[in-house]
């Protein structure tokens, strides 16, 4: 494992790069997937869907692992206005919301905390795995129980 271990701490571990949270590049990337998650839901609004917030929760667990909890944190709390105004008719205007959009609203906030939730865990098992895994107290590197 030795050589395959060094490959792996090299690569980034499974290929995933990774941005300090409280960054700027965290943030910036935060604004970038939204615009991005917007333009798809553009595209599925055009279509004919009416799921509100489904083509941002992916980003936010993506964002999640790879700039980490406040950068996806920030991107969350900026989708809500966003689909608000762009995507909840009428379109490009705040309006009363409904009983149903606020529902929707609740919905993406609670999937939202439990994804951003979850990509933190997958971003600190990454980096406990890529630092040699969790170790007993009396357990080194040289030594080998089998």
């Amino acid at each position: 494992m030795g050589g395959r271990g060094r490959l792996m701490r090299r690569a980034g571990l499974f290929g995933v790069p990774r941005v300090r949270p409280w960054s700027w590049q965290a943030f910036l990337l935060g604004c970038v997937v939204v615009a991005m998650s917007a333009a798809f839901q553009g595209i599925c609004v055009a279509l004919g869907a009416k799921l509100y917030f489904a083509a941002f929760l992916p980003g936010l667990f993506i964002l999640g692992i790879v700039a980490g909890t406040p950068a996806a944190g920030f991107a969350a709390l900026f989708t809500i206005p966003l689909v608000w105004w762009a995507f909840i008719p009428p379109f490009f205007e705040f309006n009363a919301l409904s009983n149903a959009n606020t529902d929707s609203i609740n919905l993406f906030c609670l999937l939202a905390v439990l994804l951003i939730g979850l990509a933190d865990l997958c971003r600190e098992t990454m980096r406990i795995v890529s630092q040699g895994g969790l170790k007993s107290p009396g357990e080194s590197a040289a030594t080998n129980p089998q």
